[in-house]
């Protein structure tokens, strides 16, 4: 397995990462065997860059990968998590909270529920608007300093905040959601990070699935599954999505290859200091993605589709009207 590079502080993870998120929590149809089955797949093909966040679940996901870890040696997984939330007696979420004592708070209920004494990589999971990021990455940097702590990075953030953070530690990766169809951290943000020197680590990379040619229609969606409630799988904008998904699969077939392999093979074209993070509860479409390093599509083939990219527009936000007003992009 080939690796890359995230920031200049020496992390260095394999070219395909693991998003967590889906085992336990959004998307639904998830048991605790299989999901296991496939971190241990990952383990044996060195995908072990995982990625999990204290909200899923919220805390299951975590406490998935506690169970995961056993067996194994700590030093061999690259385990990432995130903080920001203050949660109710029932795992409600009551809002952002990233002030320095409530870090500490998460980071200790996320290190027992993982059963380890350090994270690789720790992110604030949105920008908390009442607490200054000076002062929340100062706490970060303190528990770097601590060892319970490797990396720090942010999550869904501007090139404003980027900067003032890095100027106060710096950061190895910013995560946000980069594919086929949602570029918009190509403007401003990339080009702040990579000034930086800063890994870019993409959740979502086939669109929550929907690049993967996963659904045919709205309704092939589970009714337990958020993608219910995002703007771009709504019916009415799921015709004009589904001509990117077209246009993707010719590639794939033209190529014997599959869509999803397309799109993560897209993203891993923008850069060296991109990771994509696919999540799967399935053993063989973990096997179908770590492919996607290494398949023979022609530059003209790629070309061709970074002409139709320029002409593309997804219908609907990526997120509904709340989960828009959280993502931060200050200049």
């Amino acid at each position: 397995m080939k690796h890359r590079k995230l920031g200049q502080q020496g992390l260095e993870v394999p070219l395909i990462g693991l998003g967590c998120m889906g085992m336990s929590w959004a998307y639904g149809g998830a048991d605790e065997a299989s999901s296991l089955a496939v971190l241990d797949r990952a383990f044996e093909l060195g995908i072990n860059f995982w990625d999990t966040a204290e909200l899923y679940g919220p805390f299951k996901n975590e406490e998935l990968i506690g169970k995961a870890l056993q067996g194994k040696q700590r030093s061999d997984i690259i385990l990432a998590t995130k903080f920001g939330w203050r949660f109710g007696p029932a795992g409600e979420q009551l809002g952002l909270d990233s002030s320095p004592r409530h870090i500490q708070e998460a980071l200790e209920g996320s290190l027992k529920r993982l059963n380890t004494d350090y994270v690789d990589l720790y992110y604030q999971h949105r920008l908390d608007p009442a607490v200054p990021i000076e002062e929340t990455v100062g706490m970060l940097s303190l528990l770097v300093d601590q060892g319970k702590v490797r990396y720090i990075g942010l999550s869904e953030v501007g090139p404003g905040t980027i900067r003032r953070a890095h100027a106060v530690h710096p950061l190895s990766a910013v995560q946000t959601e980069y594919s086929l169809w949602e570029r918009t951290v190509e403007d401003r943000i990339l080009p702040a990070m990579r000034k930086l020197g800063i890994g870019l680590v993409s959740y979502s990379p086939v669109g929550r699935g929907f690049l993967a040619g996963k659904f045919k229609r709205y309704e092939d969606i589970e009714e337990t599954d958020w993608r219910r409630s995002n703007p771009r799988f709504y019916k009415q904008n799921f015709e004009q999505n589904a001509k990117l998904l077209e246009i993707v699969k010719k590639i794939a077939s033209d190529n014997a290859v599959t869509a999803s392999q397309v799109a993560l093979a897209w993203l891993l074209r923008q850069g060296e200091d991109i990771v994509p993070i696919p999540g799967t509860t399935r053993i063989d479409h973990l096997e179908e993605n770590i492919r996607a390093g290494n398949i023979p599509i022609p530059d003209h083939a790629w070309a061709a589709l970074d002409t139709e990219l320029v002409s593309f527009t997804p219908a609907g936000n990526r997120y509904a009207n709340a989960g828009m007003q959280i993502i931060d992009r200050t200049e």
